[in-house]
């Protein structure tokens, strides 16, 4: 049996030093691998063999939940459950730690300062897709500011 809660809080403690490293560390090419294999790459892991071991019952779930993403109801009964919070939790970690990973590498290939970045970067952390946006609009004119739209 799985403790819900201290997979909730390992994956909290992980995403954590992962943001802190791309945040506040120099952005040099180990510690960005780290970042994303470390970071994300155990993020994605915990994310596939909860979830896979859940769905397919190997991962008991006496709370229920079941897998209906197909109804606003049966998202609901999902996140009703400590795995299905725990499980959705890690997957938003691991996508927008992802996220704020391009954000930074882009944001150094633009020279865009790093804090100007950083903002940003925690707005991605605490918000995600807010984080991208706002990024998003940074982006465009240091982009044409280089000439480039890459």
């Amino acid at each position: 049996m799985i403790d819900w809660d201290a997979l909730f809080g390992m994956v909290n403690l992980l995403a954590l030093i992962a943001w802190t490293v791309l945040i506040l560390l120099p952005r040099w090419p180990a510690l960005l691998s780290g970042v994303m294999y470390v970071g994300v790459g155990l993020l994605c892991l915990i994310y596939a063999v909860t979830m896979i071991g859940v769905v397919s019952g190997l991962i008991p779930n006496p709370e229920g939940g079941g897998a209906d993403f197909t109804s606003i109801e049966g998202v609901q009964a999902i996140f009703a459950t400590r795995a299905g919070v725990a499980i959705g939790w890690t997957h938003y970690l691991a996508f927008d730690l992802f996220v704020g990973l391009w954000i930074a590498r882009d944001g150094d290939a633009k020279n865009v300062s790093r804090l100007i970045q950083a903002p940003i970067l925690l707005a991605t952390f605490l918000g995600g897709p807010l984080g991208l946006l706002i990024w998003l609009g940074v982006r465009e004119p240091a982009a044409r500011k280089q000439g480039r739209f890459r």
